[in-house]
């Protein structure tokens, strides 16, 4: 009796308190989800990154790389088939030589212009420094002379007309009285002025009317080759014409380019040296009263008689 009494005292609650720690495990074991079991990192791969580390600052974005080019390379390098590059690689001695030709008449036109500008400007430039310099109020034509720079036209008139006034005397020169020889000198100098001024003009005037016609030659010698290529190839395409009609208005329209500024600028040099000359003209007139007048010895025979009748 004892026995059983100290068994149910000790040992019962014992296990009865197991009983429900098991059963109490098992309702919370039930209650939580099914988890994969964690598994070890692998040796060769580096384990991922904790939460507490910073992350690593992203790495920026590639564009993607076209294998095709865009429309504006192509355009960029793609080359005129037609200009003036293709001109000259692609055309043939004949081409080539008249090409040159333009060049050089239109290369020639330009220097021609510029440099008789510059010419009469200068002239222009000296009829202004006789009246600023006071040439007419000097003692004699000597002073007068020196007063003006060394480049001037009107005082290379001038010297001239001094010496020829000075050395009239001569075995042969006897003959011709002192107003010929002087007017003769003065207008020789006059002449030279007007032929340093005009030298240049024919070449202008010759680029000005066979330019047009050089270009025309290019023309022909440009439709000759494509009528020889549609010939050759059998059937008129556009990649046997193209060309050959490229290069020939290309010719055309150079030749235009080269003849027009040389026909402008011949007309426009002419009238200027009308201008520069008549002025020219004028000083040389009053030189001669000077170096002439007021001695009835060295009056023109014809004035004598005249004045005699």
């Amino acid at each position: 009796m004892s026995k059983r009494y100290h068994f149910v005292r000790y040992v019962a609650p014992v296990a009865f308190t197991l009983a429900m720690a098991v059963a109490a495990n098992q309702t919370t074991m039930a209650q939580q989800p099914n988890q994969p079991a964690p598994t070890q990192p692998s040796p060769a791969a580096p384990a991922a990154p904790s939460a507490a580390q910073p992350a690593a600052a992203p790495a920026p974005e590639q564009q993607p790389v076209s294998a095709m080019p865009t429309a504006g390379d192509q355009v960029k390098s793609a080359e005129n088939p037609y200009g003036l590059k293709a001109l000259w690689t692609g055309g043939d001695i004949v081409s080539r030589v008249t090409l040159l030709i333009l060049a050089i008449m239109s290369i020639g036109s330009w220097y021609v212009i510029v440099i008789k500008i510059i010419a009469q400007n200068r002239v222009a430039g000296a009829y202004k420094e006789v009246n600023r310099k006071k040439f007419w109020q000097q003692k004699n034509l000597q002073q007068s002379a020196e007063t003006l720079s060394t480049q001037s036209a009107y005082r290379y008139i001038t010297e001239n007309g001094i010496e020829a006034a000075q050395h009239h005397k001569g075995a042969l020169q006897d003959s011709i009285d002192l107003y010929s020889w002087v007017s003769m000198s003065l207008h020789r100098a006059l002449d030279h002025i007007q032929g340093r001024l005009q030298s240049g003009l024919a070449f202008l005037g010759t680029v000005g009317s066979t330019a047009p016609f050089v270009g025309l030659f290019g023309t022909v010698w440009g439709i000759h080759h494509a009528l020889s290529a549609i010939s050759i190839a059998g059937q008129a395409t556009l990649d046997k014409v193209a060309g050959p009609v490229g290069e020939a208005l290309i010719m055309t329209a150079i030749g235009l380019a080269t003849a027009v500024p040389a026909v402008l600028g011949y007309n426009f040099l002419v009238r200027r040296n009308k201008v520069v000359m008549d002025q020219a003209r004028n000083f040389t007139a009053d030189v001669q009263c000077v170096l002439i007048g007021g001695n009835p010895q060295n009056k023109n025979p014809a004035t004598k008689e005249s004045d005699a009748a």
